[in-house]
């Protein structure tokens, strides 16, 4: 099985969430979150619409399944265009 890698903790910190509100606010535990954000654990299609409805992105900006590029090259990519 693949990892499925993700931006989670990302996301959580930009808003200021513990992982157990955004566990509460997706109806899971708060390790779920954990091993969410370490990798140890791929969500469900549910799961994984329910937090990138959280954070009001699509699911691709979530998760991947190849690692993602830094978030300081994606910007300066993003602004070079």
């Amino acid at each position: 099985m693949s990892v499925v890698h993700n931006r989670i903790a990302v996301f959580r910190a930009e808003l200021s969430m513990s992982r157990k509100d955004l566990a509460d606010l997706v109806g899971v535990n708060p390790q779920t979150i954990g091993y969410l954000e370490r990798g140890d654990y791929a969500p469900s299609v549910e799961l994984a619409l329910k937090l990138a409805a959280v954070f009001k992105v699509p699911v691709e900006a979530l998760f991947s399944l190849k690692p993602f590029a830094p978030l300081g090259r994606t910007l300066k990519e993003q602004r070079s265009s």
